[in-house]
């Protein structure tokens, strides 16, 4: 069975690196499958264990001249935000240090200019004119520290280059080098008394090309720290003690600690720390941070219970049942992880064009230099555009443009209980023809509940209610559970009952109050001859609605008619008109019979129904339309639903976000809300329409960027881009996508 690895990938710098890496585990001798992030500095590795361990993967990590850290599940190393905080700040230092020799070295180097229609103050003995050799040697030593700072751009870069696989630092690398060497070489030459060298000093470029980049990759790093601000939510809700009951005793451990088994209590105003199911007492629990769920839901012994959740009120004690990485919350962050990772087919021609880009880029940047040399006759103006060039490539803002998207599109459907599972999911989604709904659990409520109480004149309503109850209180049937639970919800008292028998197929028959009563289907009033009288016209409409007539006798006459049924929930009507209005054809298919299935479509408005079909005819439906060219979502519960979930081109699991749920559907929805069905088709419209504006504009930044620093323009009498500009426009290139990529979060997702 394959195996899958995420490891942190560092010393990657542009898209060219994470293809180059994607490309050389792939050629892997038993890798299946590799995705490289270069926005979130993960590779995800899917292996073959037999065939190749993850110390080869590693190894070749290290061989493509990467380094890469293994990711934990203790809290230590999830805890995002601390972590994040130290991160941004060592960017910003070196972009801080870089700036205050680079200021002073840029206003030396213009200071004497004549163009510039005024003059700048300068001290003599610094004066290019009065004092030359100064003037080169204080340059070189403030130039000298903003290279130091940029180190990591020549070890990375030229290591790259070395190894025949040039990547952004390369460029860099090469442009800076070659200004710094050019002005080495131009202060050599006035120190041996060549003064008019003085013109042909570039430290000033190298030292803000360094600085603009290193701040470029600053505010990269700010945005790659905002960008996953939904995952680094959800990491920090996880309590770190748990209360646990242990031979009568509380005892506060850490959550580490708790082990499957052990009883939890909870109070007021405590976070629940792990899964389980509630034991003793009752509570009002707020899951908004798993299901984004405003109202609290109320709990009582047998509910569930799951990590991270608040308890508003009330006192329960609770087994645990998933602890560590096994809790629902654990299993939702690596579901938002991996769908971070993972890239939209869309990202494709990015990566191919990136794995050529560098190369070409250089090639450009040699190919001007020799051919302005040669027209021009002007070393020092080839050299600026030979760097020019260099600097204006930006296979960064390339290798952002996709990841960026998808890490905030799924961060925000995540914050809005909408789970997705990575790029691919995004763009199927969105191209939805065809809606396939399931009705038990997705349209309706997915549990019985009693909706008529019909009664011959002679009767009292709530007495009927009372007497059923108090009758079906030793049953087990869901429909007897139905009639208990109304009658408890109205605070009705029950009566007493005796000589309790269960009827199987039929109903209960037991004695209440000094009667004799019935309560069950027509069968049983048949076997007791029991006769309907005026109640059959009414239990008729309540079976062509769809509902479950449940019939009441008293000593062998007709007391009345409980009817039970699934009912619709209350966003259901709208949810399918919301999608009816976005063109997706809606049907319904379901197992249950066809009565209770077209009364349902007709209370929701679909007007095509499949009935009474099997978990294998619901996948054969999908399969069939899929035949016709059409894009399918399946809509169901996740547990019987699961091949159609599967089969479908987007499988949409509604409710609770079940283990079988997790595996078979590509999107998960933990409202149980038909209503995020339309917003996740919005959210991967969204998205996948910021993906392109980000390639539009990587590519285009790139086409235009690239001919004017090679001079194209200056053939014709037009301007030239200088190197210190270029820098410039490169970083703003990767900020501005970046930004455009953060405006994901400000989407709304309702079509109102």
């Amino acid at each position: 069975m394959p195996s899958k690895e995420t490891l942190k990938v560092t010393g990657m710098t542009c898209a060219s690196c994470s293809a180059r890496l994607e490309k050389v585990l792939g050629k892997l001798k038993g890798v299946e499958s590799c995705a490289v992030n270069l926005a979130t500095e993960r590779a995800s590795v899917v292996f073959d264990p037999i065939k190749i361990g993850i110390g080869a993967i590693k190894q070749k990590i290290e061989m493509a001249g990467f380094g890469w850290t293994e990711i934990k599940n203790d809290d230590g190393e999830r805890d995002g935000s601390r972590k994040i905080a130290s991160w941004l700040k060592w960017p910003f230092a070196k972009c801080i240090i870089a700036a205050v020799f680079a200021t002073p070295l840029v206003y030396l180097a213009m200071a004497h200019m004549d163009g510039l229609g005024f003059s700048l103050p300068l001290p003599t003995w610094l004066h290019p004119h009065h004092g030359p050799i100064a003037f080169a040697l204080v340059q070189l030593g403030l130039t000298v520290p903003v290279i130091a700072v940029g180190s990591r751009f020549y070890s990375n870069g030229f290591r790259a280059a070395w190894r025949l696989a040039p990547n952004m630092d390369s460029l860099i690398a090469i442009g800076t080098s070659a200004a710094f060497l050019y002005s080495l070489y131009a202060a050599i030459q006035i120190i041996r008394g060549r003064h008019d060298f003085v013109e042909q000093l570039y430290y000033e470029t190298a030292a803000e090309i360094i600085t603009l980049v290193l701040f470029g990759r600053a505010l990269e790093a700010t945005s790659k720290g905002k960008t996953g601000e939904a995952v680094k939510k959800l990491m920090g809700l996880s309590p770190k003690t748990a209360t646990t009951i242990r031979e009568g005793r509380e005892i506060e451990l850490p959550i580490e600690d708790v082990q499957t088994g052990d009883t939890i209590a909870v109070r007021p105003g405590a976070k629940i720390p792990v899964d389980g199911i509630v034991l003793e007492g009752s509570a009002a629990i707020d899951e908004s941070m798993l299901t984004g769920e405003s109202v609290p839901v109320e709990k009582s012994k047998g509910d569930c219970v799951y990590a991270a959740t608040i308890n508003t009120n009330g006192f329960v004690t609770f087994r645990a049942t998933k602890v560590g990485a096994d809790t629902a919350l654990a299993q939702i962050i690596k579901l938002v992880e991996d769908a971070q990772i993972g890239k939209a087919p869309i990202a494709k021609m990015a990566d191919i064009v990136a794995g050529f880009f560098v190369p070409i880029v250089l090639l450009l940047a040699l190919g001007s230099f020799i051919g302005w040399l040669a027209f021009s006759k002007d070393f020092a103006f080839a050299l600026a555009i030979f760097i020019a060039v260099l600097v204006v490539a930006c296979p960064c803002a390339l290798g952002i443009a996709t990841p960026t998207a998808i890490i905030v599109g799924t961060g925000k459907g995540a914050e809005n209980g909408i789970l997705i599972k990575g790029g691919e999911v995004l763009e199927t989604a969105r191209n939805t023809q065809v809606a396939l709904l399931d009705k038990t659990g997705t349209i309706t409520e997915g549990r019985p509940e009693v909706t008529d109480v019909a009664t011959p004149p002679e009767v009292d309503g709530h007495w009927l209610l009372r007497v059923a109850a108090a009758a079906e209180r030793g049953s087990e049937h869901p429909l007897g559970k139905a009639i208990l639970k109304r009658a408890e919800s109205e605070q009705l008292e029950l009566p007493a009952e005796s000589d309790f028998e269960a009827i199987a197929g039929m109903g209960v028959r037991c004695r209440i109050e000094s009667r004799d009563v019935l309560v069950g289907n027509i069968k049983l009033m048949n076997a007791h001859s029991v006769a309907i009288g005026p109640l059959e016209s009414v239990a008729a409409r309540f079976a062509s609605e769809g509902k479950t007539p449940m019939y009441v006798a008293a000593n062998n006459k007709i007391a009345g008619i409980v009817a039970v049924a699934d009912v619709v929930k209350k966003s259901s009507h709208d949810a399918i008109k919301k999608l009816i209005g976005m063109g997706i054809e809606v049907a319904m298919i379901t197992g249950d019979d066809s009565r209770a299935a077209d009364a349902i479509a007709r209370q929701v408005g679909i007007k095509k129904v499949i009935a009474e079909a099997t978990p294998a005819e619901k996948a054969k439906e999908v399969k069939a339309l899929q035949s016709q060219g059409k894009i399918v979502a399946f809509v169901g519960d996740g547990i019987n639903d699961a091949p159609a979930l599967a089969q479908a081109d987007v499988g949409i699991a509604i409710g609770g976000g079940t283990d079988v749920a997790m595996e078979s559907a590509d999107i998960v929805l933990m409202h149980s809300d038909l209503a995020d069905v339309a917003r996740a088709i919005n959210l991967s419209k969204a998205t996948i329409r910021n993906i392109k504006q980000n390639l539009f504009w990587a590519f285009g930044y790139n086409f235009a960027g690239l001919p004017i620093a090679a001079g194209i323009l200056h053939i014709f009498g037009g301007p030239l881009l200088s190197p210190v500009i270029a820098a410039a426009a490169m970083s703003l290139s990767c900020a501005s996508i970046m930004a455009n990529g953060l405006s994901l979060r400000r989407v709304k997702l309702n079509l109102e």
